[in-house]
Order: C-alpha cells, then sequence, then structure tokens
C-alpha cells in the first residue's frame, strides 16, 4: 500500500494544485500527483517526525521542518534533496519561503529564528532576542522583515538584510501561537493563548486593536485580500470575522472543529481551511451581514465522520478514511484527506452527477476503495 507508515500530519497542494505534498510522523514527506492520486516521490532524510512542510512560491521546492532540529530542502521534480539546513539546536516548528523564494525562515523551540539561502543551504542569519520557544515566523509581502511569535508572550519583528530586532510588540497575556502581515504590509495580526487578537502597525511597532471575543486560546489569525477583515480560528471551534477599521467582530462561524490552517480566497468571499472551505455572509464583496451569530454554510467541508457541501451529507468516510487533516482544492473540486493510519485519500467529487439538493449518494466507499491506497472515488 502506497502511503505513510505513521500517522499524516500535513496535507497541501502545489501553488498550480499539479502535486500535493504529506508529511508525516514516519519521518518522510511524500509527493502526489492530483492528476492520478498516484505517490510520485518519497522525501526521506529526516531522523524524526516531520512537523511542517511548504512548497516554494514557484512549486519548485519543498521545505520540510522536523524534531530532528533541521530544515530540509527538496527539489519536487526529482524528489531528491537539495539541502540539508543545519544550525537549530531544537525542534523546528516551523519553515517558511520568502515571497521571491531566495530565502526561507525557519522558527524553532530554541529561542531563536533562523534565515537561510535557498541557492547554497546556508544560514544568513541568526535572529536572537526571544526568551522561550518560537512557534512560528512569517516574511512580510515585500519581504523586508519577519514578524516571529513566542511563547514568550511577545511578537518580535526583525530585518532580513541586517538580521537586527527592529520592534518587540508586547501586550499578549499568554503565549503567542502565529503572526501574520496584511497583504499591504501595514497591519500584523497575532494570535495568542490569551484568547485574543491583536493588531499591530509593524512600522511604528505600536498596538492598534485587541480583538476580543472568542472563548478559548486563539491559534490562527488571517486577513482579507484588501485587509479591511481579519478571521481568527480558535480552540472554542469557531471562526470569527473582525472588520480592521473599528475592531468590530461582525461575523461568527460555528466550525465544530479547531481550524488549524485558514486564508481567504482571492475574491474575499469565503475561507478555505484545513477541514474545508466556509462562506463567509459578511465580506464586502457579498454586501455584508452583520447579524451575529448566522447559520453555518459551508461549501466542501471533512467533518469527523462526513464530507458535507451546503451542510448536507454528501459522503460518508469509513473509519479507515477519516481525517487528521484533510486539504481541498475547489478549482478541482478535489479533497485530499491524510488519517491516523498513514494512508492519504484522494476524492474527486463530480457535482453534475448529483442531485440539486446534495443529497447523500448512495456510494459503497468500502467497495470502491478496496484495499490498499484509494486514489479517486468519483461520486
Amino acid at each position: 500500500m502506497e502511503g505513510h507508515t505513521g500517522p499524516t500530519s500535513l496535507v497541501l497542494f502545489s501553488p498550480d494544485g499539479t502535486l500535493v505534498a504529506s508529511a508525516s510522523w514516519d519521518k518522510t514527506v511524500r509527493l502526489w500527483d492530483t492528476s492520478t492520486g498516484k505517490q510520485y516521490g518519497v522525501l526521506e532524510g529526516h531522523t524524526r517526525d516531520v512537523k511542517s512542510a511548504v512548497f516554494s512560491p514557484d512549486g519548485k521546492l519543498v521545505a520540510s521542518a522536523s524534531g530532528d532540529k533541521t530544515v530540509r530542502l527538496w527539489d519536487t521534480s526529482t524528489g531528491k534533496q537539495c539541502g540539508v539546513l543545519e544550525g537549530h539546536t531544537e525542534s523546528v516548528n516551523s519553515a517558511v519561503f520568502s515571497p521571491d523564494g531566495k530565502l526561507v525562515v525557519s522558527a524553532s523551540e530554541g529561542t531563536t529564528v533562523r534565515l537561510w539561502d535557498t541557492s547554497t543551504g546556508k544560514q544568513c542569519a541568526v535572529l536572537k532576542g526571544h526568551t522561550n520557544f518560537v512557534n512560528s515566523a512569517v516574511f512580510s509581502p515585500d519581504g523586508k522583515l519577519v514578524a516571529s511569535a513566542s511563547y514568550d508572550r511577545t511578537v518580535r519583528l526583525w530585518d532580513t538584510s541586517t538580521g537586527k530586532q527592529c520592534a518587540v510588540l508586547e501586550g499578549h497575556t499568554h503565549w503567542v501561537y502565529s503572526a501574520v502581515f496584511s497583504p499591504d504590509g501595514k497591519l500584523v495580526a497575532s494570535a495568542s493563548a490569551d484568547k485574543t487578537v491583536r493588531l499591530w502597525d509593524p512600522l511604528m511597532g505600536k498596538q492598534c486593536g485587541i480583538l476580543e471575543g472568542h472563548t478559548s486560546w486563539v491559534n490562527l489569525a488571517v486577513f482579507s485580500p484588501d485587509a479591511k477583515l481579519v478571521a481568527s480560528a480558535s480552540g472554542d471551534k469557531t471562526v470569527r470575522l473582525w472588520d480592521t477599521r473599528n475592531n468590530a467582530m461582525i461575523e461568527i462561524i460555528e466550525t465544530h472543529n479547531t481550524i488549524k490552517i485558514m486564508k481567504f480566497s482571492n475574491d474575499g468571499t469565503h475561507l478555505h481551511t484545513s477541514h474545508g472551505i466556509l462562506q463567509l455572509k459578511s465580506s464586502p464583496h457579498t454586501g455584508g451581514n452583520r447579524e451575529l451569530p448566522h447559520t453555518l454554510t459551508h461549501f466542501l467541508y471533512v467533518t469527523d465522520q462526513w464530507i458535507t457541501c451546503n451542510m448536507k451529507k454528501l459522503l460518508w468516510l469509513p473509519v479507515e478514511y477519516r481525517r487528521y487533516c484533510s486539504a481541498i482544492n475547489d478549482t478541482a473540486n478535489l479533497i485530499v484527506i491524510g488519517s491516523p493510519s498513514g494512508r492519504v485519500t484522494f476524492i474527486s467529487i463530480d457535482f453534475t452527477a448529483l442531485p440539486a439538493a446534495y443529497l447523500q449518494p448512495s456510494v459503497n466507499v468500502s467497495a470502491i476503495a478496496g484495499k490498499g491506497f484509494l486514489g479517486f472515488l468519483g461520486c
């Protein structure tokens, strides 16, 4: 059977949608061809679990971060390792490419953030200042700054050309899980265990908003393309939408799961998440609906046992095909599910064959899947 030998912790599409990368506790990253659902390459070299993986902006490289204290670079055309980025003294939590793909920034369970040259694999800078684990680090849209989020309750900004600290953004009262720049680079949003999202002016290094309302830790915040909205995901199993112009909460979406990955669509009308696609009623492109709360409306979404569409049960998932992680390409109507067993499942939904109301189709998944890897399941 093709697939991982340990739990699949992450699946993600390449920028052009032709490949999927899956990361696992089995110490490997695997590449899959989305046109066939077949395994394309096994990226072996890490000596401990792979915590994250990401494609370069042009899709030619994958960077993987591991508990073995390294980041590794892989050529997606050959599946070969093309760089081992060594220097961290503790497990590496994340690695992210710069917008031009020339740099990688990595964050570790040590107190450092590191910058690397992707063409040489050489370390460019060690960003020192945090006093506890660094959870994540990201580039600004122009690549000139890095924002890092830490258990020391701060976000720190760094100049990528000099490696010098530019600002310490203080205000959170608990761990900071993540930080992100707005598309225009004029704001930073940080998500924290203190149940808040905070907005910051990166130029002045000042707090300019506190977004309060979640009832549990907030792990993730993202900006809409026009930076007028922030969406936040929380352990309270909701996604909340905020207006950055007045810091008002304008929408609550009950997700029934904790969302770990999220981004706005290019038109700002829906959210791509680790469980599926969420439609927004308060998007400025849809006229805006200020009523709180509202009835959840899904596009394709993966729950514990079902794939749903518009909140209607579409396809029941047998135990062996249930999610540990998932990703959806709405353009291709393609769902990829990573399972605790290590299985990676591709499911293609043919909407032209479904009843108008998206009622549950009479499909026996087990019979179609058979043994081993499930390539495509047409409904």
